[in-house]
């Protein structure tokens, strides 16, 4: 098998493959809208159809909600499994869009030529990279030279409700060797990345209760205890002045970072101030000590996204709330266990009320972190093809949110992944004028190419 006849296939067929691209774009497959849900299903027959048009056996699977497209082709090599999603969001503000968001178009900018529509990126345009490496594969070889199964999903816009369940229903069926995921970023414009640790998610709301009713805090003021003073110290408390969260074994099996890891993320040259100041900030305030790499990928969190309390309307009420509330959320990383510190979260709190108050909590989620063994030999194959795309080395990175589909996997299909995605930072993803540049579009699928070769030869 000839790799370079393959590349010179991808180069040759790129207006057939945007062509193709454009075709899936133009179907307004928003997941959260009941109004689109025909839309949806066309857009997952569509993917069957062209599946099946190069040789895949392929499916489309119903669940309570949208279907799942699953395609199957045999090959000699190991077994890789292919996840991304042809959902998408909604598009408001519509009056936003320089263009109907569903008429895709070639659009030239001061960075160069990019694909304007909404899923362009997310993650229409980074599956179809995939999509069109397999097709280049099997048209000069008559077949891929591993074994492929393809699993495209359509709700992930609207929080996966089916996967799980969908997962654990036909783990034989989707359970390979290897998972191969596109709905990430490169780390920079010329730098491209894998992600190999995602963090997890912990919710928490906080309610605490004092008096029966809201007090007048001229007559009550002073002697009765106030829930949000009682809050406020609480949430004052969650952190000490190095930056370091204080719920008792917050940091039980977090590890330190590689030497490997830390000199790949110190040559990738993040500039901390130049990062926030972006958001009009200068000074990072997380752990003491540590990068700014560190603390968004590699280090556990907690941070309070909203608190509620008293009056707060206009003008002025002078009033002894019944009870105060605040929301926090903790990013974790691998080796927590997100139900083991939600109740050391919540005796924390309990141990720090005083008499006359009570407090209720509210879960809004758990998922683990995922980290993936890089020691696998397909990880190293999959950055030196990436390398070989772009004009910087390509780095092993982590990933300051969470893709739950990533740690799935690896609870219930038992397999590591390789996050490569193509994305930019000012993609647009989820807002108007969303865009996928034409170079992340050719260069991905010339990629998933050589690693799928490599994968085999490996």
């Amino acid at each position: 098998m000839s790799l370079d006849a393959i590349l010179a296939r991808i180069d040759t067929d790129l207006d057939p493959a945007i062509a193709r691209l454009f075709a899936l774009l133009r179907i307004p497959s928003i997941s959260t809208d009941p109004a689109h849900m025909r839309d949806v299903r066309t857009a997952a027959d569509w993917l069957r159809d062209d599946l099946a048009s190069m040789g895949f056996q392929a499916a489309v699977h119903d669940t309570p909600g949208h279907p799942m497209v699953v395609a199957h082709m045999d090959g000699p090599g190991p077994h890789v499994l292919f996840y991304g999603h042809y959902d998408v969001q909604p598009v408001d503000p519509l009056s936003l869009w320089h263009r109907a968001p569903f008429d895709p178009a070639l659009e030239e900018t001061p960075k160069g030529t990019v694909i304007r529509a909404r899923g362009a990126a997310d993650d229409k345009g980074q599956l179809m990279t995939f999509l069109e490496a397999c097709r280049a594969i099997i048209a000069e070889t008559g077949s891929l030279p591993c074994k492929v199964t393809v699993f495209l999903e359509g709700e992930e816009e609207s929080g996966s409700p089916s996967l799980v369940p969908y997962l654990r229903e036909h783990a034989d069926m989707l359970r390979a060797d290897l998972a191969l995921i596109c709905d990430t970023g490169l780390f920079s414009d010329d730098v491209p990345a894998i992600t190999t640790q995602l963090r997890g998610l912990l919710g928490e709301e906080v309610v605490i209760t004092g008096p029966r009713i809201d007090l007048h805090s001229g007559m009550y003021g002073g002697i009765a205890m106030n829930p949000i003073r009682v809050l406020s110290r609480i949430l004052a408390g969650l952190h000490d002045d190095q930056g370091r969260v204080q719920v008792p074994g917050f940091y039980d099996g977090v590890e330190e970072l590689s030497p490997e890891l830390r000199a790949q993320w110190a040559g990738l040259g993040f500039d901390d101030t130049a990062f926030l100041g972006e958001v009009g900030l200068s000074h990072p305030a997380g752990e003491v000590g540590r990068t700014g790499l560190e603390m968004i990928w590699s280090r556990p969190t907690a941070e309070v996204n909203g608190i509620t309390g008293g009056y707060t309307g206009a003008g002025f009420k002078t009033v002894l709330p019944a009870q105060a509330s605040a929301k926090v959320s903790f990013r974790l990383v691998a080796g927590q266990d997100p139900l083991k510190l939600r109740e050391a979260f919540r005796a924390w709190v309990r141990a720090q009320l005083p008499p006359d108050c009570s407090v209720t909590f509210h879960d809004h989620g758990a998922s683990p972190a995922s980290r993936m063994d890089i020691t696998h030999p397909a990880f190293e194959i999959a950055r030196r093809a990436l390398s070989q795309e772009w004009p910087g080395e390509a780095a092993f990175i982590g990933g300051g949110g969470s893709i739950p589909v990533a740690g799935y996997f690896k609870q219930i299909l038992g397999m590591d992944s390789i996050l490569a995605g193509f994305g930019k930072d000012d993609d647009a993803i989820h807002s108007p004028n969303e865009k996928y540049d034409l170079s992340s579009f050719h260069r991905g699928t010339r990629a998933w190419a050589r690693i799928l070769t490599g994968i085999a030869g490996a």
